[in-house]
């Protein structure tokens, strides 16, 4: 590779990649300091967790019109006015003195920031970098940069939170947001073909709402049980709403209009495969840590710090596969990258399982976490570029605000599923931690068997799937 594609490189993937690591940091390092913040707003435990779970809400419910957007707006564009929104929210959370302007800074602001600067990541190294090979290089950048936001979020929060403030926290996401925004002006993205798109704003609405209640009915499921009719409800109202959002979709496409995503996405199976490891990549990863931080923090008696101190093997283990994400791409196909990725995160797993207990070792954690890390590390790169390169240029925007969302609801069920496990367990009297993950587990061997169907030639589609992308 050329000094001058690695430069031209840089220059695009570096901010990006910054982006995505301050945004999954975003929604992983709050959690260590739930008590801390609520001490000082002068308010509760369940009102510090009200706003994560509204940040979460926020951010999954806005990705897909996000992602429309960068259509309509530009790619570049709409990941500066993300960052800018992103920032501020950032700065109004630092200086919050009470609740209301926490939630209006972190849930709000950074939520609407996050799903407006995501989706413009994943399509700008998409349309930039044509290549599949190449394409998983900068995808493997970036997706270690999403795992590693993830897995030492914790850590670098309770480091600054213990030492500095929460407050601290929250600063340093804006200065890098700044400077990001600062990187973002040497990003060059190709010319756009074709009409500008309309946006679909009764599809936004319905997407939104749907997303809402499907996610906002999992998160219920902490505090009150996959038994609870209320959880049902909002479950059923959310896919109840997604399938009117599709319906819609599918009669505005068909009178020449253009729909916020066209149902012809989900006509391929190569894409929806890669969903489906998509969902429960994140499912897993997710459920996995939270089920090791509680099990640290309330059997072991770990503080913060030394808890996601802990969790360090599995952020090498991400480290070290994105690393190697473009040798791996050059020799293997996606689809074997995503079956030995889930295979080893399952091997993890079954390590957890087999070797630690409330009194073992804490090198009993290592070999499972370090497994975990490099499998997850391993897929995630492979399973983003398989469903981003199923999908020519026109549709970018659809496909990459349908991955996001999916990796999102990903996310919100493994915590959800991870505590509800835990909650019940508890009340049987059964180990909650080896309950717990026994579910992950189960969880992980059905995104194996996902990655096992994926077709052997990875297909594009054709490059002009409905009328509406004309």
């Amino acid at each position: 590779m050329s000094t001058e594609v690695v430069e031209r490189a840089g220059r695009i993937v570096l901010p990006l990649a910054l982006a995505q690591f301050i945004a999954s940091y975003a929604a992983s390092n709050m959690n260590v300091a739930i008590s801390t913040i609520a001490h000082d707003l002068r308010t509760d435990v369940a009102g510090i967790q009200t706003t994560i779970t509204l940040f979460t809400l926020t951010m999954a419910a806005l990705m897909i019109p996000g992602s429309k957007l960068t259509d309509i707006i530009g790619r570049r564009r709409c990941f500066v006015i993300g960052l800018g929104i992103y920032g501020t929210g950032a700065l109004l959370a630092a200086f919050a003195q009470g609740l209301p302007l926490l939630m209006i800074g972190y849930s709000l602001l950074e939520g609407v920031g996050s799903a407006l600067l995501i989706p413009p990541i994943y399509i700008l190294i998409t349309v930039v970098f044509s290549d599949l090979k190449s394409r998983a290089r900068w995808f493997g950048a970036v997706s270690g940069a999403a795992g590693l936001g993830s897995a030492a979020g914790p850590l670098i929060g309770g480091l600054i939170t213990s030492f500095i403030s929460w407050r601290a926290s929250f600063l340093l996401q804006v200065l890098v947001v700044a400077g990001i925004a600062l990187l973002a002006l040497r990003i060059t993205e190709p010319a756009r073909t074709g009409p500008r798109p309309g946006f679909d704003v009764i599809g936004a609405v319905l997407s939104a709402t749907g997303l809402f209640l499907l996610v906002f009915g999992i998160l219920q499921t902490n505090r009150s049980g996959w038994g609870s009719p209320t959880v049902w409800l909002s479950i059923a109202a959310g896919i109840g709403v997604l399938a009117v959002f599709l319906v819609l979709g599918g009669r505005r496409e068909r009178r020449g209009r253009t729909p916020l995503v066209s149902p012809s996405l989900l006509r391929n199976r190569t894409s929806n495969l890669g969903l489906v490891t998509q969902t429960v990549q994140w499912l897993v990863m997710q459920g996995a840590f939270f089920v090791i931080s509680v099990f640290l923090q309330q059997q072991r008696g770990f503080s913060a710090i030394q808890t996601g101190l802990m969790l360090v093997p599995a952020t090498v283990g991400v480290l070290t596969a994105s690393a190697l994400a473009p040798r791996m791409a050059r020799r293997l196909p996606q689809r074997t990258l995503i079956r030995v990725g889930f295979t080893l995160t399952v091997v993890g797993l079954l390590l957890l399982v087999a070797l630690v207990r409330a009194d073992s070792a804490i090198w009993t954690f290592w070999p499972g976490l370090l497994f975990i890390g490099f499998g997850v590390g391993v897929m995630l790169t492979a399973s983003v570029n398989l469903v981003q390169s199923a999908w020519p240029e026109e549709v970018q925007g659809d496909i990459s605000g349908v991955s996001r969302s999916v990796s999102n609801l990903g996310s919100s069920l493994g915590v959800a599923i991870a505590g509800s496990v835990l909650v019940a367990a508890q009340s049987r009297g059964t180990p909650p931690f080896l309950s717990a993950l026994t579910v992950i587990v189960v969880a992980g061997v059905l995104g194996w068997v996902a990655a096992l169907l994926l077709p052997r030639t990875e297909r594009r589609a054709p490059a002009e799937p409905s009328r509406a992308t004309r």
